[in-house]
């Protein structure tokens, strides 16, 4: 998984500020520890599914996917349309909010964005000093930034930029059968909520590719149609809250079976 982020990053990643931002992030036991801590809890605790470190490079590298994709396809971030920052500097708040979005869930479920968001921010500004060491603007555009995208993960508060538009997507699209697999063997008797797990276990792979008519194409492969529950419920919904919706297209299909275009 690292060696397949980095290389996507390295592609895109002009300044080299994505690049290092990455490795960074990568090496540090501060991240790694909460991101490892966050999963004991989620896991453990709640009974919940995947929100530790595989979870977090899952998204980043969806994110980053996406962020070429609408690169590729002309489409201007935020940072760069409001003249704030450039394409690279938007690289970074995306991967900084994927690799930090679910930090809160070392503390617990509810409103764990908003904790997260509290718990990421020293972290933040240790980090970004390495990178930008030189601009205090950067550095208080690209937090901000990077706080929008962690905030708004969950869909239910209101995002602004496209670069939080791509994290809620990149989360969403983290919903192939191992994040349930835990849960799944752990569950002794059925409890409310575990359609979603069940849901969750029947979605064989997620892809994004260059779509014919949007920049974006999602790509749902699924075991059985209890799956499209998790495609309806989950990602649909973040899809809508997105800023990016406008540039996503997205099919869902049962293998051997039903097939449905969303987007």
């Amino acid at each position: 998984m690292d060696k397949k982020l980095v290389s996507a990053i390295e592609e895109l990643d002009g300044s080299g500020h994505a690049s290092k931002i990455a490795a960074l992030l990568l090496a540090d036991a501060e991240v790694h520890a909460m991101q490892e801590y966050a999963n004991t809890v989620s896991i453990k605790r709640l009974g919940y599914n995947d929100h530790g470190p595989v979870h977090m490079r899952k998204v980043a590298l969806n994110a980053v996917i996406m962020m070429g994709l609408l690169k590729k396809a002309g489409i201007r971030t935020s940072l760069e349309t409001e003249e704030s920052g450039d394409f690279d500097d938007g690289l970074v708040a995306v991967i900084l909010a994927s690799f930090l979005h679910d930090l809160g869930m070392t503390i617990g479920r509810q409103d764990h964005e908003l904790h997260s968001a509290y718990l990421a921010y020293p972290i933040l500004d240790r980090l970004l000093k390495e990178i930008y060491h030189d601009s205090i603007q950067k550095r208080v555009v690209i937090r901000s930034l990077a706080v929008e995208g962690i905030v708004g993960h969950m869909a239910n508060r209101k995002i602004h930029s496209i670069e939080a538009g791509v994290i809620l997507i990149a989360d969403g699209c983290d919903m192939e059968r191992g994040r349930a697999r835990i849960p799944m063997a752990m569950a002794a008797e059925p409890r409310v909520g575990d359609i979603h797990k069940y849901s969750a276990n029947s979605i064989l792979d997620v892809t994004l590719s260059a779509g014919a008519e949007k920049p974006i194409r999602i790509d749902v492969s699924m075991s059985s149609e209890v799956g499209f529950f998790q495609v309806e419920e989950v990602l649909l919904g973040k899809i809508a809250s997105s800023t990016a919706k406008g540039y996503i297209e997205m099919y869902a299909q049962v293998v051997d079976g039903e097939s449905k275009r969303y987007l």
